[in-house]
């Protein structure tokens, strides 16, 4: 039995075409040993794209859609002038830093790196005294607001009296150094300076209209001037920075409103005494009511000794 069934499953088995059978032999040995093609899967094979059908000359346009900015930027655009968002309110700083007071034109706000610039900014170009004269600010300072407020009011409080108390006016203040966006003493890596945010200004000298310059850290400048100058601004500023502070500030005074804990000030500038006072290397002059050079140069006839006719005693010799 079990010989017949092995002898029935070989037949039904057994490939009916020799053909067929050889071609199926050789495809098993064909593909182990890399001698056939290989097969085309459904996946490659190519396939037909099928591609739009033209637009028909007579179909209406399309509206490209325009970009979210513009679109957000429209309706305030389409908005009459009167309508439209205005501008920020002056501050009352700005109000108060009034023409009457201050030529000081407000300029746009500065966002620099660091937190270099501010806000409420102004251009103080020069400052009006109560007597309607006018000091210059050479170069013209950018500040804040609050800053140039403090500068005007100094010197129409103080500096204007201190040069009526030496017979003249003010005409110019000499602005060394103002808005600059530095670190301090222009080292780098340091903390941002005051006048990296338009709070601080240098100042060296006061121009009076008769020409002469009050410089404030001058040494033949008068002590009890500078002291005068040094009270009054270390009354109103937070930091004052003069001779004696460090070798940065040697030629000019620093001044600025920055804010610190309980409204803790520096004032730092020593007032040197004068100079001593050297003797002049040259002669001073020849006095008008001097006699000709001349008739000084000649000697006195009085004084100068005459010859004398008789000889002198014979000297005895000595043996």
């Amino acid at each position: 039995m079990v010989t017949a069934g092995v002898a029935l499953l070989l037949v039904f088995c057994a490939p009916g075409d020799p053909a067929v059978a050889r071609k199926s032999d050789q495809g098993v040995w064909s593909d182990l040993f890399g001698q056939r093609r290989p097969r085309l899967r459904g996946a490659l094979l190519p396939a037909s794209v099928p591609l739009p059908k033209p637009r028909p000359a007579d179909a209406p346009a399309i509206e490209i859609d325009k970009p979210a900015a513009a679109k957000q930027a429209s309706p305030e655009a389409d908005k009459p002038a009167s309508e439209q968002a205005a501008p920020a309110p002056p501050s009352a700083c700005r109000l108060a830093l009034s023409d009457a007071i201050a030529v000081a034109p407000s300029i746009p706000d500065i966002h620099g790196p660091g937190g270099c610039g501010g806000e409420d900014l102004v251009r103080l170009e020069a400052v009006l005294l109560p007597d309607k004269n006018r000091v210059a600010l050479k170069p013209a300072a950018i500040l804040r607001c609050a800053m140039a407020s403090a500068v005007a009011d100094w010197i129409r409080t103080d500096m204007a009296p201190l040069a009526a108390s030496l017979g003249s006016t003010i005409s110019d203040l000499d602005n060394f150094d103002s808005f600059e966006c530095r670190g301090r003493n222009r080292v780098a890596g340091a903390l941002l300076s005051e006048h990296g945010r338009a709070n601080a200004l240098d100042v060296r000298a006061l121009k009076l209209a008769d020409g002469r310059s009050v410089s404030f850290t001058d040494r033949n400048v008068s002590r009890e001037l500078r002291e005068s100058v040094l009270h009054s601004v270390c009354a109103r500023f937070s930091t004052v920075l003069g001779p004696g502070s460090d070798w940065y500030h040697e030629d000019h005074i620093h001044l600025d409103l920055m804010e610190r804990h309980n409204n803790y000030k520096i004032c730092q500038w020593n007032v040197w005494d004068p100079l001593p006072q050297v003797a002049p290397l040259l002669p001073a002059e020849r006095p008008a009511e001097a006699p000709p050079s001349e008739a000084a140069a000649k000697p006195d006839a009085a004084a100068t000794p005459q010859p004398s006719d008789t000889p002198p005693p014979p000297t005895k010799k000595r043996r």
